[in-house]
């Protein structure tokens, strides 16, 4: 096959779209625990610390440290949003309704819960994790494990990422987080 300009101008254009970052991630589509249809447009001048959560995980009890963070920065406008992932161990089986009476019951979860996704690259992950960790995404590669952290700016661009073992309360997060609190 013979490579003519015209072809070789598409296919440029094809790759470099499909490799450079996206300008926004406000705008794709999400679900709330309840499946109720959001974005993170929702938050839109708040700064935003995303978690992939599960129930039956050893990381589980780092829903206390968020919904401590959560309840000590709200009024300055942090927002927490969990994200249910069983794509680690089959540690998060439960329904949604399940998940949500399991995070309100147990760790008195009062920040807001979003739908069962998958985080990891392939099929059926979540575009908002393919923007986040795909290739080309603002922090290419997967997620390790439950509770990897993304912290979204009030501008809603994502400036950090926290692996799995970094506790929400730990000094990083918290410097991040109150970082991301000031710039306006």
């Amino acid at each position: 096959m013979k490579l003519t300009p015209l072809l070789f101008t598409s296919l440029f254009c094809v790759i470099s779209l499909s490799a450079s970052k996206p300008a926004s991630i406000q705008d794709i589509a999400l679900k709330d625990i309840d499946g109720k249809s959001t974005s993170l447009k929702a938050y839109a001048g708040k700064v935003v610390l995303m978690v992939n959560v599960a129930s039956e995980c050893g990381l589980t009890r780092q829903y206390r440290s968020m919904e401590s963070i959560y309840r000590k920065y709200k009024s300055q406008g942090l927002v927490v949003l969990g994200f249910p992932c069983n794509e680690f161990g089959g540690q998060e089986p439960g329904s949604n309704a399940e998940i949500k009476a399991f995070c309100s019951d147990r760790y008195d979860v009062s920040f807001p819960m979003m739908d069962k996704v998958k985080v990891k690259s392939g099929s059926g992950q979540h575009p908002l994790y393919a923007a986040l960790t795909g290739e080309g995404g603002w922090f290419p590669g997967n997620v390790k494990w439950n509770f990897g952290k993304f912290l979204i700016g009030r501008d809603g661009k994502p400036v950090k990422r926290f692996e799995p073992g970094e506790k929400p309360d730990s000094t990083n997060v918290v410097a991040a987080i109150e970082t991301a609190l000031k710039a306006k």
